[in-house]
């Protein structure tokens, strides 16, 4: 999926966030979102859910406008915090990933997914028995499992141990492989272990920096 942004500004109340933000997010591309708490970074991923409502013209999919834009089946998305769910549900992860596939997914990309994550074995669990690792790793899976074109993640392994953090990364490059296009918020001092394409440096004075990650590395190591 292609991203336009184009002088993108948002402000709650009096509060300005963004201002004149524009880049073009390639079909296939990875996307890094760095800046430092306050740079807008978490604002501008709920614009690009329709969470925050913009002015026409603003941000377009696949050259169709926010506003008027149809297929959120095609959009996956993974916040850092999971607050919006009931944890106290009586639902098993398997009944859960069930009633959310909104397309046609075979059942083994389904166990696929869980054992990439390293979350297999609690497949007929109580959602509300799972730690929160666990739970992270059950809604990454619920967001990748439709096969998204974009797939939005925003510090998504917050909550995850190192050694299910290298799964995640598995994951995430496949999928960014295979076609989807990845954005990304980090804090992540592994960078290195994605297969990133371009990074959006955010800042507090509004400025932005956006650059190809080949760009970066010779700027490094001069």
């Amino acid at each position: 999926m292609q991203i336009d942004i184009n002088n993108l500004s948002f402000a709650y109340g009096h509060k300005l966030v963004l201002e004149k933000l524009s880049l073009i997010v390639n079909p296939g591309s990875f996307l890094v979102i760095r800046g430092k708490n306050g740079t807008g970074k978490t604002t501008l991923i709920k614009c690009l859910l329709g969470i925050n409502l913009v002015k026409n013209g603003m941000i377009f999919y696949d050259h169709n406008d926010i506003n008027s834009f149809k297929d959120w089946t095609s959009v996956g998305y993974v916040s850092q915090v999971i607050d919006e769910f009931n944890y106290e549900f009586p639902i098993t992860v398997n009944e859960l990933l069930n009633i959310t596939r909104l397309r046609k997914v075979k059942e083994n990309r389904k166990l696929k997914l869980l054992d990439q994550m390293g979350i297999l074995e609690i497949l007929n669990e109580n959602i509300g028995s799972l730690s929160g690792g666990q739970l992270q790793r059950v809604f990454i899976v619920k967001s990748i499992l439709n096969h998204p074109s974009l797939l939005i993640l925003d510090e998504p392994t917050a909550s995850i141990d190192k050694k299910n953090v290298e799964y995640f990364y598995e994951t995430v490059n496949q999928l960014n492989a295979e076609g989807t296009t990845i954005i990304l918020i980090t804090h992540d001092e592994y960078l290195d272990s994605y297969n990133y394409s371009h990074v959006l440096q955010m800042n507090s004075d509004f400025s932005y920096a956006f650059r190809k990650r080949n760009a970066i590395e010779e700027k490094e190591a001069k």
